[in-house]
Parts: structure tokens; sequence; C-alpha cells
């Protein structure tokens, strides 16, 4: 075409996007036409294979694409140079600006300026398949979400001192999908706010102070929560345990005494929180909690073994703690089998944290517990939160949980987290570097080794794999204690064929190690 009619060259970089909106066109116009005439098998035909091309076509990088057609067309490669310069300004100006350690993510960070579903764009309008941020829950910018959260801002967004149908109708949606003894429910701003709140709510319930944490744990970035992390305490930069902390063992049936194979491993493990409750008590100390991620997320994807929560929950009552669940990371559908992770393991947590998901990436968070905890922290300072359940994020709280009901978003994280599994325990059985590999729905984790005997971690292969998935158009991250577990939460937008192109893609990149 180019050799009859010369393209110009500023117009050049139009062409792969142009081709890809009139495929776009094509299958909304055939969308219609079905509608309109459901019984024309023709209008049918060739919609099955247009999706499934578009679908390919948004993980083909636009930048190469165009590298292409100049070469083609005979015109000069743009230089990587001239590509990179803009990102160099940005984390220039950024180190310049912001806290010294806030972390970028890849050896050559990304600039993202757009996202849409499980999709993130670059400024080259290359499509990244995001297979680690769990945050977009129903996928990035989802268009009933940000509609929700424009609609309301037009309309109203105040405090929580009047009374709004929004904030009320988000409270009694989020209560239904609890156990009937979790039913007043705290709106907040974060995660970290919901478990600083729960602290609260704990130690005015007991009387008491001293707290039971997992190692390797996360809950949080405000002073009282870094406290209750050893993910973070026992970190670089962490200033070790303090004593009102009492930290119990990793429950990690991979690297820990017990393995997957002995039979009581959850009443073993849970063994080591009632060690801990009892040093509270030899030490004249008085418990308020005893907090856990339902599935250990910075401790490396670990799933606990049947029965440990609920062996660890019953030592905690015993010493007249209460017993949170945090499900900032792991909660509304992510498991697949259950709206919440606690419910895996059986148990009834005193009160419950979320976070994160439950805006897609709005500033919403909630706490929710018994009637009993909440009218113990009903005793004369009032609690009052500026924009904790403010009309605005009630309503993008209410479009997300519509989304999940219409979308079918956790029969989806079922169904797609066992095809993903499922592949990677075969890649696992093909590749010595895999050692374990766990999760629940579209939960996952894929431990790194460099040897099986040994099961000795191997950080610096997790990192390579991750670098290769980027290159390859998927985007990870590792995690962790040792940092040798690939993390994979996706949006629950992610698709079967979504797993199934990352699995290709994994052991692509495990035979080029």
């Amino acid at each position: 075409y180019h050799a009859v009619d010369p393209i110009p060259e500023v117009e050049l970089p139009a062409l792969w996007e142009l081709a890809r909106l009139r495929l776009c066109v094509s299958v909304s116009m055939s969308a219609l036409q079905q509608k309109r005439e459901p019984g024309n098998p023709y209008l049918s035909a060739t919609a099955g294979p247009a999706l499934r091309l578009l679908r390919r076509l948004l993980r083909i990088s636009s930048d190469q694409v165009l590298q292409r057609f100049r070469v083609v067309c005979g015109f000069s490669e743009e230089k990587e140079q001239i590509r990179s310069n803009r990102r160099d300004e940005l984390r220039t100006r950024r180190q310049a600006v912001l806290g010294p350690n806030l972390s970028l993510s890849y050896q050559d960070p990304l600039i993202i300026e757009r996202g849409a579903g499980r999709y993130l764009f670059d400024q080259n309008g290359r499509g990244f398949l995001d297979a680690v941020n769990n945050v977009p829950h129903v996928g990035h910018c989802h268009p009933q979400v940000v509609e929700a959260a424009a609609r309301q801002m037009r309309m109203l967004n105040t405090n929580s001192r009047y009374l709004h149908e929004e904030r009320i109708r988000f409270a009694e949606r989020l209560a239904a999908t609890f156990p009937e003894s979790l039913s007043v429910v705290y709106l907040v701003n974060s995660g970290s706010e919901a478990n600083e709140l729960a602290l609260r709510l704990a130690r005015n319930h007991t009387g008491g102070n001293d707290m039971v944490v997992i190692d390797a744990a996360y809950h949080g970035n405000t002073g009282a929560l870094v406290e209750l992390s050893p993910y973070k305490f026992n970190g670089p930069g962490g200033g070790g345990r303090v004593d009102h902390v009492q930290v119990a063992t990793l429950p990690d049936c991979y690297r820990g005494e017990f393995g997957y194979d002995f039979p009581e491993a959850g009443t073993a493990y849970a063994e080591d929180v009632k060690r801990c409750f009892s040093t509270i008590h030899d030490r004249g100390g008085r418990p308020a909690a005893f907090i856990a991620e339902s599935i250990s997320g910075c401790g490396g994807q670990v799933v606990y073994p049947s029965g440990y929560l609920d062996a660890a929950f019953s030592h905690a009552k015993s010493f007249g703690a209460v017993t949170i669940a945090d499900e900032v990371q792991v909660g509304y559908g992510r498991v697949g089998s259950h709206f919440w992770a606690f419910e895996t393991q059986g148990v009834v947590p005193d009160i419950v944290t979320m976070g994160k998901p439950i805006g897609n990436g709005h500033p919403l968070g909630a706490v929710i517990t018994t009637p009993e905890i909440a009218n113990s922290f009903q005793a004369g300072m009032e609690y009052f939160n500026t924009f904790g359940g403010n009309p605005v994020s009630c309503a993008v709280g209410n479009a997300v949980l519509d989304v999940i009901e219409e979308e079918g978003l956790q029969a989806n994280a079922s169904r797609t987290g066992q095809v993903l599994k499922e592949g990677l325990l075969e890649l696992k059985d093909r590749h010595d570097s895999i050692g374990d590999v766990r999760g629940l729905g579209l939960y996952q984790g894929v431990v790194c080794v460099g040897s099986r005997k040994t099961r000795e971690a191997d950080a610096n292969t997790a990192n390579i794999l991750v670098e290769r998935m980027r290159q390859d158009g998927i985007l990870l991250s590792t995690d962790g204690p040792l940092h040798d577990v690939i993390k994979i939460k996706p949006p629950l937008v992610f698709q079967e064929s979504d797993a199934r192109h990352f699995l290709l893609c994994f052991e692509r990149a495990l035979v080029a190690i």
C-alpha cells in the first residue's frame, strides 16, 4: 500500500490503533445485529474469533508494531534513547519531590497512563496483562464504578453526620455477606485505617493491650500497625518487636516444621499461638487480640493448613482475647469458593477488616464486628471519621458489589483460579526452579528455589522471571520474607484465556533461565 500511495510519516502511529478500533467497531455492530436478529447464525459466525483476536491484539506492543511499520515504509527507527528520555525525566522529578523510600517496580520502570479491565497501558499504548494488582478488584476503570462515583460527586459529598440512603444501603449489603453475628459496620478510608480501628475496638472491649500476630504479617502503615507487622519491624530499617507484641510461627507447610503430609498440621502450628498468649500471661500482661490475615500475603501467599484458625481462635478466646481477620487483600470473593477467605477455615472472627478491593481503588475501607464489641466501644467518646462512609465512597462500594454479582466474578475467580493452579502445578513438575505452588482462587504464589532438595530460596530467579514476564507484557511482582515468591493476584475479571496465556509465557520464561 505504501509503495503505491505513500503514508505520511506523521500518520503512521495511527495505523495500529485504527486497525484495532475497526475490529472493535465490527464486534460491537455484530453484537447489536445479533440482538436485533437473535436467530441469524450468519451474524454470530465471526464474533467468537473476532473477540479472541481482540484479546491477542491487546497484548501486542503498539510501540513494537510502529517500529515494524517504520522499517517496512522506509522510515528510520526511533531510538530507544529517545523513548526513554521521558521515563528518566519523570524518575528524576519523582526522586526530587516524593519520599525517597517510595519504591518503583521493574528495572526499567513503566509509565502507565491508562487502565481498562485487566490491562494497563503505557505511554506507547502497549497493553500489559495485569496479574498482580488486586486493588482494582472488578477491573481497572470499570465504567459502572466510574459512573457511580461521578454521578454521586455531581450531587453530594459530605461527612457522615447526615442521613443518606447510599451509606446505609452499602453497610446493609456489606453486613449481609457475613455470618449473622457480625452485624455492626464502621466505614473508613483504607485497610490501614480499618486495622487501626479494629485495634481500638479490641482494646476497648478487653481492657487489654497485648497482641499476638503471625510471623511475616503486614497489617498497615500507621505507627501502631507497623508494630504489629513483623514483615516491617523485622525487615530493613525496622525497630524490632515491641514488648506488647508476641509473634507466632507462620504456619507454612512448605518450609515449616509441619509439612503438607502432617495430618494435624493446623492444630500443631496453632500451639505456638497458645505459647504466645501464655507468655503474655506469664509476664503479667493482658491480651487484647489475635490478628491474622486469612491467607498470609507478605508471608508468601501462604494458605494455612486446615484447622489452624479454628485452633488459634480457640486459644485466643481461652485467654480472653478477641479475634481479628484481616481480609484487606483476600476478601470479596477472591478465593472463589467463599466470599471471605476466613470462611475456608470454618471460623467466625469477632472483627473483620477490609480495604483496597471494596472500593476498586477508591479510598474505602470497613470494619465489621459484633454488637457486643461495638457497645464496648461506645464508652462516651464519639467515633467520627470525616471522609469514612462519605456518599461518593458508598456509591462506589455499592457499584463494586453490583459488578461482582452481575458479572459472576466470584465464580470466575474459582474457575480461572483452578485453570491457573492446575497449570502452575504442571509447570512445577517440569521445572526444578519451582519449589511450591499455593493459593486459592485468584490469590496464588509460586515459590522459586535453587534446589528442590534443600528448598533454598532463590530470590534472583524470582526477579528474573518477573522481569521476563514484564517483557512479555504480563505484570507480576515478588513477595515473602525471602522475596522468593512470585505473587499472582489479578483483578477478578482475569479470564481463563488470560490464565492460559499467562502459563504459556511463564513456561517460556522458565525455559529461558
